[in-house]
Order: C-alpha cells, then structure tokens, then sequence
C-alpha cells in the first residue's frame, strides 16, 4: 500500500467533502486511517444501505441518536442518495458529529440542487499516484503508459482493468446517474475527446465527428469535470502585448484512459504521444500538489496566436514551465520561454526534460531534470 500525499490530519475537527476519480484509493484510505471503533463507516455502494438510506434518509439521524459517541461519520458514494445531505446538514447544526462525504461526482448533487451544506464542509481532492507515493523507484515509461491509478500502475494486465475502467464509468457513472440521454454518443466523444488531450479543444470538430451540436459537446466536458475525469487549465491573459489565446486546454485526469481511449500502442520514448502523455504527467503533478499543499496556486498557460506555446503558468508568473520529454535539451526547445520573456519577466524559467543534471542557460533558463524539480516541488523548495 502507498503512503498517500493528501493529509486527512489537516481536516481533523472538521466537516469534509473527500472528491476523487474512481478507483484513486479514496476508500481504501477512508477505511486505514478511520480504523477507531468510534467512527462509523457507511458505504453506499452497498446495495441494502443504498436502499435503506434513499428510502428512509432519517434512519442517519435516529441512528446516530441512539450512538453519540462516533466521532467521526464517514459516508462513501454520497452522490447516490442526495437527500442524506439535509440530514447531515441538521446533524452538523444541532451536534458535535462530524462528516467526511466522500464520492467521485458532484455532478448528481449540484444538478438536483442537493444540499452541498452551504459553506458547513471543506472541500478536499484525491488525485492519482504522485511522484512522493512512487519513491526512486517510480517507473516513467510505465507511469505515462498505463497511468496513474494504484491498480492500474501495480497490475501486470494494466489494459484489462483499463478497458473495465472505463466500462464501469460509462455504466455506473454515466448511464445509471442518467447524466446523458445517449450513451453510446457519449462513449464516441470519450474517444474523441482523447485526441485533445493537453490542447485547445475544438467543440465544433468533435461536434461533427459524434453527430451532436457543440453545446451537447460543452455538456459533455462539464461532465468530464464535474466526474473528476478532466480538468480544464485556462490561458494567462493578463496585461498581454501581444495577441494570444484565450480558450481553455484540457486534461485528463489519468493519461492510462487517454492512451486506451485514443487506442495508443506502447508509448516509447522520442515518440509523439509520449511527449504528449509526458505534459499529462507533469500537470497531473502540479495539479495534485496545489491541492495537497493547500497552497492552491493558479495553473495556466500561455501561447501566442502564432502558436508560441509555454506549458504551464504556476501562480501569477511566478513560474514558467515548458515540458519536454527529451533526454537532450537544444536552443530550439527554448525558444517558448525566450518568446514569453519579451512579454512578461516570470520569477523563473523553467524547462523539464529527461536530461540527467540541471544547468543554466546564459539567459537564465533553469533546464530541470523532471525527478528532481518534482523532488523539490513536493519538498517545498519550488512554490511557498
């Protein structure tokens, strides 16, 4: 078992929402670090408590009337009985009981208008394997191959649980929330939306490929986001000089599912789509060390109507980070962050890569190998 990153001490004392993609080990951290005989642990994926909970949601209250000694309330899959919220929400008002909500969708509450308790409940998020949990001994090429997801990366048939991971999505997440009308259109925009993977996303393009509108098309993504399947990371816009984009990049959550979805072959190094599923990893580890951290930096990036491109913008140009997967950095693979400097003067510059020691160029682009910026950005020596 890994030692997760996220901190559940920090919440102790406190009411939570715990959001998290399926299969992030949500639950199995639920159930080690909530062990005491005083809490109580209700899993509504459990078909008799699904159906005791939906049909008599009071049962939560008598029940912890008659035990007011649990000290702590975990309730797992919470999305799938909404009204428990107005319970818990009279519980945290009138007791000293105290919740931890975990699910993998807020998407079922926030459009039947649940009870999301009004500011009564912080707000944490479980991300995949980070570089902290993997140790020295964290495998790149199998990382950007078959994900981040504990099972996935551990198991010797990665592609089997791929393929049930992402029929278990499309039946439990999709088709019996009743989030789409259409499921078998939803699952082509899945493949189709794999192809923007790390890019500026074309709605119209994908529109015509599936056969809906682009409206249909910008439900599904907010579908994607609201499951913890993607995340969308906006352009820098501030005080521009010269024409630059707007529209938001997307990611997924787990370059595993991309690599099935998009049908990608073994990924090798100098290859396309590993540099691609490279630029997945390295925001996926931003992305999860701005929550862990509770430092919640700003994650943007930056690109030119030419197509000047910087991979990511940390804070507010406190950072700048190009991504590449190369094991040899040229003068061309910085002219991104040259073309940003004429712009913007970022605290500091810096380029990933594979290269095996870190060096400055003369005009100081800091040319990082990726293990060690990680090393340090989880040390907290990178963002304070």
């Amino acid at each position: 078992m890994y030692s997760r990153q996220i901190d559940l001490e920090y919440y102790e004392g406190h009411n939570f929402f715990l959001w998290g993609p399926r299969k992030s080990g949500k639950s199995t951290l639920l159930k080690t670090f909530y062990s005491r005989e005083s809490d109580l642990y209700i899993d509504l994926l459990l078909s008799d408590n699904f159906r005791r909970y939906s049909t008599n949601p009071e049962l939560l209250r008598q029940e912890l009337a008659a035990t007011p000694t649990n000290s702590r309330v975990i309730i797992d899959e919470i999305q799938k009985v909404p009204q428990l919220l107005d319970e818990i929400h009279w519980l945290i008002e009138n007791t000293q009981t105290k919740f931890c909500l975990c699910g993998s969708s807020a998407r079922k509450l926030k459009r039947g208008q649940a009870n999301l308790l009004g500011g009564r409940a912080l707000k944490a998020e479980m991300f995949g394997l980070v570089q902290p949990e993997l140790g020295e001994d964290a495998d790149l090429d199998r990382l950007l191959n078959v994900g981040y997801l504990p099972q996935h990366y551990t198991d010797p048939k990665p592609q089997e649980y791929l393929r049930s991971y992402v029929g278990d999505y499309l039946k439990e997440e999709i088709a019996a929330e009743g989030l789409v009308r259409n499921l078998a259109t939803f699952s082509g925009f899945l493949e189709a939306a794999s192809f923007s993977d790390g890019g500026n996303v074309n709605a119209s393009n994908i529109a015509r490929e599936c056969g809906v509108s682009s409206n249909t098309v910008n439900e599904y993504f907010s579908i994607l986001v609201d499951t913890l399947l993607g995340r969308w990371v906006p352009s820098y816009t501030k005080r521009p000089k010269r024409r630059a984009k707007k529209s938001p990049k997307f990611y997924f959550a787990d370059v595993g599912v991309v690599n099935y979805l998009a049908r990608r072959r073994q990924l090798e190094p100098g290859s396309q789509g590993y540099g691609d599923a490279f630029e997945n990893f390295i925001s996926h580890e931003v992305q999860a060390h701005a929550s862990y951290s509770h430092l919640h930096y700003d994650i943007s990036y930056w690109q030119l109507s030419t197509g000047t491109e910087v991979d990511f913008i940390l804070g507010d140009m406190e950072l700048a980070v190009e991504v590449k997967s190369n094991e040899q950095i040229a003068s061309h693979h910085l002219k991104s962050l040259r073309e940003l400097a004429k712009d913007y003067q970022p605290r500091r510059k810096i380029l990933l890569c594979r290269e095996p020691t870190r060096r400055n160029t003369e005009d100081g682009i800091e040319i990082y190998p990726y293990r060690q910026f990680l090393t340090e950005l989880w040390n907290g020596q990178i963002i304070t």
